[in-house]
């Protein structure tokens, strides 16, 4: 069998377990690029290269080097581009099923990491936990009843977007904490929805209902924004919002409105349109906002199995057979031609 190639930029959260399970065969061979280097030393491995393992925050990833049909243009032998974890905003994936070539991620693999995240923002929120450990060390011109929080137990979790992340929220929150989990997601059943753990609702009722509203979708055209001023006033005053999905759904201006006029009772945020926020952004200045820089995922277990499920999907993807992960299931019959094409055998139907 030809040798294989696959590259990425930079770096990745667990090289080691990627190297490894790709290139446990002996076919494979794994370079890793830098993004500053001559553009000429990177056109040779991009000329031979059957594979991109990019990073899924566009941030990290300088737009020539996105998974845009000008990339695509560069690696004639390019069979498909795959992210680390469950986000692929760096890949542009009309783009490739245009050119045949897949696009793949690791989505569940940091699912565990994430709702953990969000669990612990939403105990922290309501228990004022990071406003009394504040106060605890700063000074005494305070009393505990100013501290005064809530249970958790029993109250309503809204979910905007009810993928696994989502439905793992939603059996951690019902299990522990006997809430009711409703979800917003348009693209599923009911039944669907139940068999996810919530039951599903429109937008609006889900605002109106939510004492915990999570934002646990992706970034794209129709979520960008949703999470507006009109969104945020129709939210109970005694409601927390929390997003671990992406900046740019949630309106950052609008939010600090909303907490200035006490429209809401806090938030939970993990994704900002710029990461990290920088100092003196406004919802930074809330005791009752808490802040994270897009690290919900970012823990040794989830790294670990993230990369071990892409090196793994890659070797399948070697072998002919059909990922598992697949975002653009319609390029499939394109990419058959592409891939016989450039591995001289087909693959699966």
């Amino acid at each position: 069998m030809p040798e294989k190639h696959v590259f990425y930029f930079d770096f990745l959260t667990n090289p080691e377990a990627f190297e490894q399970t790709l290139t446990q065969d002996g076919d494979i061979v794994l370079t890793r690029l830098d993004q500053a280097m001559p553009v000429g030393e990177i056109e040779k491995t991009l000329q031979k290269t059957h594979g991109y393992q990019i990073r899924g925050n566009w941030r990290d990833v300088r737009d020539e080097f996105r998974g845009h049909a000008e990339f695509i243009a560069r690696c004639p032998n390019l069979l498909a581009i795959s992210t680390g974890g469950a986000g692929y905003d760096t890949i542009h994936v009309d783009d490739c099923t245009k050119a045949g070539v897949l696009a793949v991620n690791q989505a569940g693999m940091n699912a565990e990491a994430v709702a953990e995240h969000a669990v612990g923002m939403m105990l922290c929120l309501t228990k004022k936990i990071a406003q009394v450990n504040q106060a605890l060390r700063r000074d005494r011109n305070w009393v505990r009843r100013d501290y005064m929080n809530n249970d958790i137990f029993g109250k309503t979790l809204g979910i905007v977007g009810l993928g696994q992340i989502g439905a793992r929220v939603a059996e951690m929150c019902k299990l522990a904490f006997g809430m009711e989990a409703i979800a917003y997601h348009p693209r599923i059943s009911a039944e669907e929805g139940a068999r996810r753990g919530a039951r599903l609702v429109s937008f609006d009722e889900l605002l109106a209902q939510s004492d915990f509203v999570l934002v646990a979708c992706g970034l794209n055209d129709e979520t960008r924004g949703m999470f507006s001023t009109e969104a945020f006033a129709r939210m109970k005053p005694t409601a927390y919002f929390v997003t671990i999905g992406r900046g740019g759904i949630h309106d950052e201006d609008a939010l600090a409105k909303a907490l200035t006029a006490n429209e809401l009772a806090g938030a939970g945020l993990d994704v900002w349109i710029e990461e990290p926020p920088p100092l003196g952004h406004p919802l930074l200045e809330f005791d009752n906002v808490l802040a994270s820089p897009h690290i919900a995922a970012i823990t040794p277990e989830s790294a670990l199995k993230g990369m071990t499920a892409a090196g793994e999907q890659w070797r399948t993807i070697f072998s002919g057979g059909k990922p598992p992960r697949l975002v653009n299931t319609e390029a499939w019959p394109a990419y058959r031609e592409r891939f016989e094409r450039i591995m001289g055998f087909p693959a699966a139907d």
